[in-house]
C-alpha cells in the first residue's frame, strides 16, 4: 500500500542556523512519500539555498513576522494529502512521520498531534491536552502509547502543538487555513477550536515525537526569558473574542506573566527596571488584539506539483561505546553521515548520570548519560544494567519512537 503523500512545512524567521539543523533532521525521516516546504525570511532562504538538500526543497520567501500568514504561504504550495508542521527550532525523531501519519489511514481522522520533548531530549514539554474558549488547557489521559482518536467540541477542542501536528490538506483549506490575526501564539489553538466546532476527529500520537529547543527569538532570550509580550497579549485577546471566552482571562494572564517576570528577576536573569516595560508591551498587545480583524485564506488555490524527497533508505545505525571512546565514536558517526547514513550515537559512562538526547549540527543523534542513570525522569535514580543490555534497550525504544 502506497504511503499517504505528506508535505512537511517548516516556518522560519530570524534563525537560519537552527533552520539548517531542523532541515537536516527532517531530511533523515524514515518515511517514503513526503516533500519539504520551507517558508523563511531572506536569511533563512539564503541558508536553505546553501544547504546540501536545497535542490529537493520547495522554498517560499516570506519576510513578514507573522507565523499564521507564513504557514498559509506554505500550505498554498504544499501538494501532499497530509500537511505536517514543525518549527525551525525543533527536530523530529526519525520515526516521527511514520507514527504521525498512521491514524490518517482512517478517513474519519482529520488531524493528528504528537508529543513534544524538551531540551534535555527526555522530559516532555507537552503531551495530550484539551483546550477551551478561555484558552485554558487540561491534561488528556490516554490509555497507552498507541494513537487515540478524539472528537472535539466548540467547548472542548483537542489540543495539538504547532511544532508537531498534521492536518488533511482539504480540511485545512476548507477551514480557511491559519488566521493571520494570530501573528504569534495560539495560532494552532485557534485551528484546534475550529476543528472542534466543525466536529472533526483528531488523533493524539504519543510516539510521534519532536524535540523542541526553544531557540532565542525577537520575543525571548536563549534562557526563555521573555523580552516582548505584545503578541502574547494580542493573540490572547483575539482568541477570547473569536471563541467567546471571558475577557477576564486577560487580567489573569497578565498576573501570570508578571509573576513569571519577577521569578526571572529574583534569579538574576532580569533587572528590576526590565519588568514594567515588558508588562506594558503585554497591555498594548491586548489593546491591539481587541481591535484586530479576523482573517482567512482563499480555498481554491492549486499547489505546484508534489516534489517527493529522496529519502535515505538505509536503516538508522547505532554507534555505541564508553565515555573514554567518545572522540573515536563521534568521528565514526561523522564519517557515516558523510556516507548518507542515518546515525545515532550512544555514549555511556559507568555512572548514574541522567540521560540526555540531542540532534547535533553534524547530522546525527547523540545520546549520553550514565550506564546506571535514568532516562525516564520518573524512573528510579539508580538502575542496574549491563552496558550491552542498556544500549539494546535504548536502541529498541529510540528506533521505534520509544
Amino acid at each position: 500500500m502506497t504511503a499517504l503523500s505528506v508535505s512537511v512545512i517548516i516556518v522560519s524567521h530570524g534563525r537560519p542556523d537552527a533552520l539548517c539543523v531542523a532541515l537536516t533532521a527532517v531530511g533523515q525521516l524514515g518515511y517514503s512519500n513526503f516533500e519539504i516546504v520551507v517558508v523563511a525570511d531572506s536569511a533563512g532562504v539564503s541558508a536553505v539555498r546553501a544547504h546540501a538538500l536545497a535542490d529537493q526543497i520547495k522554498i517560499v520567501s516570506f519576510d513578514t513576522p507573522n507565523i499564521s500568514a507564513a504557514r498559509n504561504a506554505g500550505v498554498a504550495v504544499a501538494a501532499g494529502e497530509i500537511i505536517a508542521f514543525i518549527d525551525d527550532d525543533a527536530v523530529p525523531e526519525p520515526s516521527w512521520l511514520v507514527h504521525l501519519t498512521t491514524p490518517f489511514a482512517d478517513a474519519a481522522v482529520s488531524a493528528a498531534g504528537g508529543y513534544v520533548v524538551g531540551r534535555n531530549g527526555i522530559s516532555f514539554q507537552w503531551k495530550a491536552r484539551t483546550v477551551d474558549p478561555d484558552a485554558q488547557t487540561k491534561a488528556l489521559q490516554l490509555s497507552s502509547d498507541a494513537p487515540e482518536v478524539f472528537t472535539g467540541t466548540p467547548d472542548c477542542a483537542i489540543k495539538t502543538e504547532g511544532t508537531n501536528m498534521a492536518v488533511r490538506r482539504d480540511v485545512i483549506m476548507a477551514l480557511g487555513g491559519f488566521d493571520p490575526a494570530f501573528q504569534f501564539y495560539l495560532d494552532e489553538t485557534d485551528l484546534n477550536m475550529r476543528l472542534g466546532r466543525a466536529g472533526h476527529r483528531t488523533a493524539i500520537v504519543p510516539r510521534a515525537r519532536v524535540h523542541h529547543g526553544y531557540a532565542a527569538s525577537g520575543r525571548r532570550r536563549f534562557d526563555r526569558v521573555p523580552t516582548d509580550l505584545r503578541q502574547i497579549g494580542a493573540s490572547l485577546a483575539v482568541y477570547l473574542r473569536k471563541h467567546g471566552g471571558s475577557l477576564g482571562v486577560l487580567d489573569a494572564e497578565r498576573d501570570v506573566q508578571r509573576k513569571r517576570l519577577l521569578t526571572h528577576m529574583v534569579a538574576g536573569r532580569l533587572l528590576p527596571s526590565d519588568v514594567a516595560p515588558v508588562l506594558v508591551g503585554f497591555d498594548r498587545g491586548c489593546a491591539d488584539g481587541m481591535q484586530r480583524d479576523f482573517g482567512e485564506i482563499a480555498t481554491d488555490m492549486a499547489p505546484p506539483p508534489f516534489r517527493k524527497f529522496n529519502q535515505l533508505e538505509r536503516p538508522l545505525r547505532f554507534v555505541v561505546g564508553r565515555i573514554w571512546q567518545k572522540n573515536r565514536l563521534l568521528a565514526k558517526a561523522a564519517r557515516l553521515v558523510q556516507a548518507e547514513d542515518r546515525v545515532a550515537v550512544i555514549i555511556l559512562s559507568p555512572t548514574a548520570l541522567f540521560h540526555r538526547v540531542r540532534f547535533v549540527e553534524a547530522g546525527y543523534w547523540l545520546w549520553t548519560g550514565g550506564q546506571f542513570g535514568k532516562a525516564d525522569r520518573s524512573g528510579p535514580w539508580l538502575q542496574i544494567w549491563r552496558l550491552r543490555m542498556r544500549a539494546e534497550n535504548i536502541i529498541k525504544n529510540f528506533a521505534h519512537g520509544r
